[in-house]
């Protein structure tokens, strides 16, 4: 079962954080995807618009940090994502953190080569 959860903002609206299987073929691991939208219902509901079918948000166990509530306010979309960080593994002494990509550069088809 995915990782995740929510948080209310003061004006109503919530924004989701999912840690799912990537969607990508050619990836191993998993994509922590942000969204912000009107209630946790449309939130699900534009993951699966764009082909991800079995999100569910069970609890509340993994909710987005304040450092990710403010990345995906700040982005046009509202939705955001990023390679997850896996469980227990320490980077060296100054961990580089990947930067947040919009949803199109995931799902975006590859070209074809002749």
């Amino acid at each position: 079962m995915a990782a995740g959860g929510f948080c209310k903002l003061p004006n109503g609206t919530v924004v989701v954080a999912l840690n799912l299987p990537s969607p990508a073929p050619s990836s191993v691991g998993s994509v922590r995807f942000l969204v912000h939208a009107q209630n946790r219902a449309r939130a699900l509901t534009r993951l699966r618009n764009l082909g991800l079918r079995s999100v569910y948000l069970r609890g509340n166990a993994a909710p987005p940090t304040p450092d990710e509530v403010t990345a995906v306010l700040h982005h046009p979309d509202g939705l955001i994502w990023r390679t997850a960080p896996v469980a227990g593994a320490v980077g060296g002494p100054d961990p580089v953190q990947e930067l947040w990509h919009p949803i199109r550069a995931l799902l975006r088809r590859p070209t074809a080569r002749t």
